[in-house]
């Protein structure tokens, strides 16, 4: 591989800051490069294929219905383009047209992320429940007319403003007859997610087939309802429809099986411990850094243990945006969760750190802090 990188004039780098698709993503599974070569030497029908999986994902799983989609984004273009167009030819092929059918997807306004603009591909058009601060059911429910198509919900951090819960969204969406369209990308582990909000009513779910699953990074799947799921393949590749540039490899498809397979089949306990055992190496390089405080954190604002490093009120040295840029201009390269919002430091993730990396980031991280308090530049 090196010579490859050497060939294109690329630096690898330690990839310490969680499945971060800028950064390359999650590091597959083996069993899912076995599973795709075996698959690259085979032919089939590709509906056949995608309904087949969808069934034995479904089952994996122990939801009603599965689909496999382009990562957790396409699943989201799908569940716009099903809730506008549902099983209706014509409908299907004149999207992102919308005219003559209901467009409208109801989002709090407290709700808006980065890549909400997904719903809008096939033709679907916002409107804002609530403030920025927060929404009520009340104001959930008076915001649906005549042209909604369903409504949206978004697995947030805990650190979300006062919002509509799931469950009172759920019951707004099915009052009105219409389908609860759920983001829950990053909702992984624990494992008890993939079955937790269809069990709670929720329509569609929309999960990512990388990250913690660790099945390429272009892959995702939509889990709920069957009718609802059999609406979204309707609407998906490869069937010609808005959704045509969202091809599934029938490598990636069984690829997917794969890594659901193994990712199932661990013991998550022992996984948790492993990875809070990682994590706490890094924290113990820290601990005496002047100005930072570490811990291993493990909650909604991290699905796995991560080692976060926070900047205190004594903290005199660059900010988490300038650590970070220089660990990626450093030698080695490493990347590490920077410039969070929600955290004034710095994380390391542990999911895609390799064999001997994580001394090498331990070290890393604790001599860049030391260097940082002491005055000295950092490369950037």
């Amino acid at each position: 591989m090196s010579s490859i990188l050497d060939r294109l004039g690329i630096r690898p780098l330690i990839a310490a800051g969680g499945p971060n698709t800028n950064h390359s993503g999650t590091r597959p599974r083996p069993e899912v490069f076995t599973a795709m070569i075996e698959m690259s030497e085979t032919f089939v029908r590709m509906d056949e294929l995608l309904i087949a999986a969808g069934k034995e994902i479904a089952r994996m799983i122990g939801v009603p219905a599965a689909t496999i989609t382009t990562g957790a984004s396409g699943g989201l273009v799908l569940q716009s383009a099903a809730a506008i167009a549902k099983d209706d030819p014509k409908a299907i092929a004149q999207l992102p047209i919308t005219d003559g059918l209901p467009h409208e997807l109801i989002i709090q306004r407290s709700q808006r992320f980065g890549y909400d603009h997904l719903y809008m591909v096939p033709g679907g058009r916002f409107v804002e429940a609530g403030t920025e601060e927060g929404c009520t059911a009340k104001e959930m429910s008076d915001a649906v007319g005549p042209d909604t198509a369903g409504i949206i919900y978004v697995i947030t951090s805990g650190r979300a403003g006062p919002s509509v819960s799931l469950e009172e969204a759920i019951d707004v969406a099915h009052s009105h007859g219409l389908p609860l369209l759920l983001d829950a990308a990053s909702a992984l582990p624990p494992r008890a997610n993939l079955t937790k909000y269809v069990n709670m009513g929720a329509d569609l779910v929309s999960f990512s087939g990388g990250k913690a699953v660790r099945g390429l990074q272009s892959t995702g799947m939509l889990l709920g309802d069957p009718k609802w799921i059999e609406y979204a393949r309707l609407n998906n590749a490869p069937n010609s429809t808005v959704a045509r540039a969202q091809k599934v490899s029938k490598e990636e498809i069984v690829g997917l099986i794969a890594a659901l397979d193994a990712f199932l089949a661990v013991d998550e306990e022992e996984e948790t411990a492993s990875y809070r055992r990682d994590m706490q190496l890094i924290v113990d390089q820290v601990a005496e850094v002047p100005g930072v405080t570490a811990s291993v954190k493990h909650d909604d604002d991290f699905r796995l243990p991560h080692a976060v490093i926070e900047f205190g009120e004594s903290w005199r040295g660059p900010s988490s945006i300038e650590i970070g840029k220089a660990f990626l201009a450093g030698e080695p390269r490493i990347y590490l969760r920077h410039g969070d919002s929600r955290v004034n430091g710095i994380a390391v993730d542990p999911l895609n750190i390799q064999p001997g990396e994580l001394e090498i980031v331990a070290e890393t991280v604790r001599s860049t802090l030391v260097r940082a308090t002491s005055g000295e530049r950092l490369n950037a």
